[in-house]
């Protein structure tokens, strides 16, 4: 088994600013074509993004890859979609049921474990770690 280092608060952080300029922003962009539908689509598109990028992409989404970090499963078996929507959608649902205390949490996990694992990666089975190429 090969020791990864485990993708702290700032790495991560970078990442997600990253896919929000690279990405988010064409997504916004495209959105605006739908009018009053504009904020579904622009939200849609990036959910999908989150969804279905590191599933095809090896645990990696645009910021992820730039920043030298990936989402990875624990039991080492590739992502999947079931794995991305536990992530995803039912950690999300948690952060807006808190009204965001639990993002704090998370972020304050992020900063403080050893194994950097947030409130999302713990209902997912998942960690992220810095590739082996860095």
């Amino acid at each position: 088994m090969v020791l990864q280092r485990h993708a702290g608060f700032w790495v991560r952080l970078g990442a997600v600013i990253l896919d929000g300029i690279i990405i988010g922003i064409p997504i916004s962009l495209i959105a605006l074509v739908f009018g009053e539908y504009r904020d579904i689509i622009g939200r849609l598109g990036m959910f999908l993004y989150g969804l279905l990028v590191p599933v095809y992409y090896s645990g990696y989404t645009v910021g992820k890859k730039i920043c030298g970090i990936q989402i990875k499963r624990l039991d080492d078996e590739p992502l999947s979609i079931g794995t991305m929507l536990m992530r995803l959608l039912i950690g999300g649902l948690v952060y807006g049921f808190t009204l965001g205390v639990a993002l704090i949490i998370s972020a304050i996990m992020v900063a403080a474990r050893e194994d950097k694992r947030a409130l999302h990666d713990f209902i997912a089975g998942t960690v992220v770690v810095h590739n082996n190429r860095n």
